[in-house]
């Protein structure tokens, strides 16, 4: 599986989270609320352990929490692939001077490490201008995986 359809799992289950959470019928939440009322500023999301990690989660959220790390494989086998695959599935949410954003952190069982930046409703990747005024996509934090020189 390639590395790149990883991060689109990691993608979606996190803006389904942020979102609406039509992947696990729960509808009535609002984590980047409660991230801007927890007292760290954030919310983190270990999704393949189905546990809030950082911040302070109302027993609801926690719940909706909990279901996603349960559907994660029914997803995962959508996409042809395995949970076994990744190492780590993390989702940060919070509010900045942007507005809503969650930033998605894959690593497989490889080692490769990407770290991806999405703001608003549906998520999307974050625009930038580069050095000649042009809108570019930000680049992506991507580490090679740990057998690369």
């Amino acid at each position: 599986m390639k590395f790149d359809e990883l991060r689109s799992i990691g993608h979606n289950i996190a803006d389904s989270l942020a979102s609406v959470g039509l992947l696990v019928g729960v509808y009535e939440m609002d984590v980047f609320g409660e991230a801007h009322r927890s007292p760290t500023g954030c919310i983190v999301v270990d999704f393949l352990s189905g546990e809030i990690i950082e911040g302070i989660g109302s027993p609801s959220l926690a719940r909706a929490v909990s279901l996603y790390g349960k559907a994660l494989p029914d997803l995962c086998e959508k996409h042809h692939a395995s949970v076994a695959i990744f190492r780590e599935l993390i989702g940060r949410y919070s509010i900045d001077a942007r507005g809503r954003l969650f930033v998605v952190t894959v690593e497989d069982h490889k080692g490769h490490r990407a770290v991806d930046e999405y703001t608003g409703n549906p998520g999307r990747r974050i625009r930038v201008l580069d050095r000649l005024g042009r809108v570019r996509r930000k680049r992506d934090r991507v580490v090679p995986h740990r057998g690369a020189p």
